[in-house]
């Protein structure tokens, strides 16, 4: 059977909201075609108020999550007029993540109010998250139950976005974690140079690695915890941007400590096989510098797909997690997410 559904992701680097068109097939393997797809772009403006969300009260917090909704679904719409898209079987969307502390049991994504689907006059299906953090899970990653049926000629897929997360077979078990935090930090930085990020890490490129600062992050707790693990902003925040400010350096010595640092974790989860595929997407991967310390930290073969791939996988995936909501077959996989057990995840609005 063919379903032909929109995907919709908005990540932690705050960059835009992604949007994919996509017929997934289920006949026999199951296998999808990308028919369109664009990115449109945050305003300053909403960079900020989603940058300050995790700091809001819940009157507020109530606020902006109606506010988001409505502007979401205003995006959704621009992207379906533009391309006369009609047809569809649904709307599969992330939401954009404000709080996410699956210690405390919560997680919370706004935009995935059910008035959603009379906005944009569409079924939506959303809010992936919520139902793993009541079983017991981290609420994340969600992605690899796409890797493993989209993309299963590769040993590893990482995706370089807000954080670096990597998907493996291990044994008859998928396993998935959040490697460490990638462009949170590096845009975080860059911002303050009034630009959106480094582009192809050419600053990154021109400064000195700070040994000290290199070390202290190499030496954190979290990269000692065994799976299931993630990451949220929150920790970012507390752990990482305090830890480099304290060292007081010139913005390309801490770009290019803080990629080398994202490098050596990465290598870490590899087996450093040259017969193990590892494919990259997320937009970390146009960031040649970063790229060329990962390569030369591992001799793993590191796949680089086409521009397309790379921007949308994530926003395709979550179209596939819609889908296999809407056919009542697991989206998410407890031996990722450390919950109780796998399941069905999300809620379906109908306009």
């Amino acid at each position: 059977m063919n379903y032909r559904v929109i995907g919709v992701m908005s990540g932690t680097s705050l960059d835009g909201i992604d949007l994919v068109l996509t017929e997934i097939d289920f006949q026999n393997d199951t296998d999808f075609r990308i028919i369109v797809a664009e990115s449109f772009p945050y305003s300053r403006e909403w960079q900020k108020k989603l940058e300050g969300s995790i700091d809001l009260n819940p009157e507020d917090l109530n606020k902006l999550d109606n506010e988001y909704t409505v502007y979401l679904a205003e995006v959704i719409r621009r992207f379906i007029q533009k391309y006369d898209i009609d047809l569809i079987d649904a709307v599969c969307s992330h939401g954009h993540t404000v709080k996410h502390r699956p210690d405390l049991g919560v997680t919370f994504q706004i935009g995935n109010l059910p008035k959603i689907a009379s906005l944009i006059n569409a079924p939506v299906v959303c809010d992936f998250r919520v139902q793993d953090v009541e079983l017991g899970g981290q609420g994340a990653p969600l992605v690899p139950i796409g890797d493993r049926l989209l993309f299963n000629e590769y040993k590893y897929c990482i995706n370089l976005g807000g954080f670096a997360n990597v998907s493996l077979e291990d044994g008859s078990e998928r396993i998935a974690y959040d490697i460490c935090p990638v462009n949170t930090v590096l845009n975080y930085f860059m911002r303050k140079l009034d630009k959106d990020y480094d582009e192809d890490g050419k600053l990154a490129r021109t400064g000195e690695v700070d040994e000290e600062l290199l070390k202290t992050l190499d030496s954190l707790g979290f990269y000692k915890k065994k799976p299931p693990k993630s990451l949220g902003i929150e920790w970012v925040n507390s752990e990482i941007i305090p830890l480099i400010e304290k060292r007081d350096l010139e913005i390309p010595n801490i770009l290019k400590t803080y990629s080398v640092h994202v490098a050596r974790q990465i290598a870490m989860c590899l087996d450093n096989d040259p017969q193990s595929k590892v494919l990259l997407t997320g937009g970390g991967t146009f960031n040649t510098f970063l790229i060329e310390e990962v390569r030369s930290r591992s001799k793993c073969d590191f796949i680089v797909p086409e521009r397309q791939l790379i921007d949308f996988k994530e926003a395709l995936i979550f179209a596939l997690l819609g889908v296999l909501k809407l056919r009542g077959e697991i989206n998410v996989l407890h031996s990722v997410t450390g919950a109780r057990m796998d399941h069905s995840s999300g809620r379906i609005y109908e306009p």
